[in-house]
């Protein structure tokens, strides 16, 4: 897919966004818009495409990943790495910039596609704590990769989260939900999520246009002022309209730099190998791939098709629910 054509998709949602710092309503209708349309091949890796079931904003929402051959699972079958010496891993987006329903890669599901997370049997929804709406970047997860909820970091001195580890692409693109993107990791937030450690890195698609001004972390003040402070600010602070405390980093909030964050990533991707291998347990993982040699939880093609084929059929969204344009004001102290 040329860039042309995908600067068509959706040129509206990207030109409101790139005059304005905070989004107003207008810029955020655009956004769902483009995340919204029906789609296949996306403004990503071209290997990958997806295909939507169920109804979006449902309980039985689902978006599944296929490469060349058939379905896939996104946790699974796609590689880590697109160039480890140039530090350019694979993304996969779960929730693009401006939006508020929490989409995830469901880990307990054949073929672990993207869902829409579901606590005390209600769809989650991120807050908008003033002057912020949904996410401030595209929000995802590298491939490949498990925060071992038996292992206590010593840095954070809390146990994994016992899941993909989570990416902050923070390039001036809104993407779309699905999109498998090469980005460049900068640096790393230790954010300690009610206990858990939940790294969070902060990357770049390589194709955007800020990847030629930001190598490291300490770039990003410069790029973009403000963001780094704005980021660990929303993280502290987004589960606190729903009656949460106040979240906790480690290093005092401090991003650590891009050398930090690949060992940090190096580390989490060999607990997935143990993962997807049987050696550790899989705390309810489906591992359920097409691809990974020597995994006892690799399948054929024609299973994972069938696993696929039994999702309901796609359908129209249905409404977003009228708090999810609300504002919270929270003091910062």
């Amino acid at each position: 897919m040329s860039l042309a054509r995908v600067v068509v998709v959706f040129p509206r949602a990207l030109s409101l966004v790139s005059q304005v710092r905070n989004p107003s309503r207008a810029v955020v209708l655009a956004a769902r818009a483009a995340v919204n349309t029906a789609h296949t091949r996306h403004y990503s890796d071209e290997m990958y495409i997806t295909e939507e079931r169920g109804s979006p904003y449902s309980p039985d929402y689902r978006v599944y990943f296929k490469d060349e051959s058939g379905p896939i699972s996104p946790l699974h079958d796609i590689p880590l790495w697109a160039d480890r010496e140039a530090r350019i891993a694979h993304m996969v987006v779960e929730v693009p910039r401006w939006t508020n329903a929490k989409m995830e890669i469901s880990l307990s599901e054949p073929l672990n596609p993207i869902k829409q997370d579901v606590k005390k049997g209600e769809l989650r929804y991120v807050s908008n704590v003033f002057p912020h709406h949904g996410y401030i970047w595209n929000y995802g997860a590298l491939p490949q990769t498990w925060e071992d909820p038996r292992h206590v970091d010593p840095h954070t001195r809390a146990r994994g989260d016992n899941d993909p580890i989570d990416v902050l692409e923070v390039g001036s693109r809104v993407a779309r939900r699905g999109d498998v993107l090469r980005v460049r990791v900068l640096g790393a937030l230790a954010l300690l999520d009610e206990g858990e450690t939940d790294w969070k890195l902060l990357a770049v698609d390589e194709r955007d246009p800020l990847a030629a001004r930001l190598r490291d972390v300490r770039d990003l003040d410069a790029a973009c002022p403000g963001l780094l402070r704005a980021s660990v600010e929303w993280f502290r602070l987004y589960k606190v309209p729903d009656g949460k405390p106040r979240n906790e980093f480690a290093f005092d909030g401090e991003a650590k730099d891009a050398a930090f964050a690949l060992n940090v990533v190096d580390e989490v991707h060999e607990f997935w190998k143990a993962l997807v291998s049987g050696a550790a347990d899989a705390k309810g993982i489906c591992n359920m791939n097409v691809s990974v040699s020597g995994s006892a939880a690799r399948v054929e093609r024609a299973e994972a098709a069938r696993a696929l084929a039994a999702a309901p059929a796609a359908a129209p969204p249905r409404p977003l629910p009228a708090a999810v344009d609300r504002w919270h004001f929270v003091s910062s102290q």
